[in-house]
């Protein structure tokens, strides 16, 4: 490749609207294009030499992003891999990254290239569903009232504790069970019994 491929093909790294760095085989940065800068805040001249695992990933992952890393020196590339970056003001972010090995004239690996899609916003918003799911979800089971659910097949997919109260039947009696007679009439003798006895 000549000299004025290998400009162009900086200037297309450097000018990519998505986070691209580099990494030799000791893990240390050799490329850190604007993107990358504009999102984590560290300067091109901030990062080169520095150990990418050690000075921009949170410690919680540092063992995976290394494994993941070390996968691709030895020729495995790795595609939508979410990888956690920290800014220089503690900040989190997510990349969904692909990478490949990075290869000299003679065909040996001597780094690492990662071209990654900001995901952050997404991650946030997935985790704040989840968040909501999991809320309603406690809701409906500490509920002073019998709820349930049933799938399109009529099986039982929700079953709160004041039913199984009411019914005599636990939850794991009834999820995946169809909503027979018998577990109907259950809660209908159950429910009479009780207002005979508030009586």
């Amino acid at each position: 490749m000549c000299s004025s491929d290998l400009d162009d093909l900086a200037r297309l790294i450097d000018s990519a609207n998505a986070p691209i760095f580099g990494v030799d085989v000791n893990g240390m940065v050799t490329e850190w294009n604007r993107k990358s800068a504009e999102m984590l805040g560290y300067t091109k001249e901030e990062t080169l030499g520095k150990n990418l695992v050690e000075n921009f990933i949170q410690p919680e992952n540092r063992a995976s992003v290394s494994a993941v890393l070390g996968d691709v020196l030895c020729g495995k590339e790795t595609t939508n891999f979410e990888l956690p970056l920290l800014s220089k003001y503690g900040e989190r972010y997510t990349v969904l990254l692909n990478a490949t090995s990075r290869k000299d004239a003679k065909g040996s690996i001597v780094g690492v290239v990662g071209v990654g899609q900001d995901i952050t916003f997404l991650s946030k918003a997935m985790a704040e569903s989840r968040r909501v799911a999991d809320d309603f979800t406690r809701l409906i089971e500490t509920a002073n009232a019998p709820i349930f659910s049933v799938d399109t097949a009529g099986c039982v997919t929700e079953w709160n504790q004041k039913l199984a109260e009411l019914s005599h039947f636990s939850k794991e009696e009834t999820i995946g069970r169809p909503s027979d007679d018998q577990i109907i009439r259950e809660i209908r003798i159950s429910g009479r019994s009780e207002e005979h006895t508030s009586e």
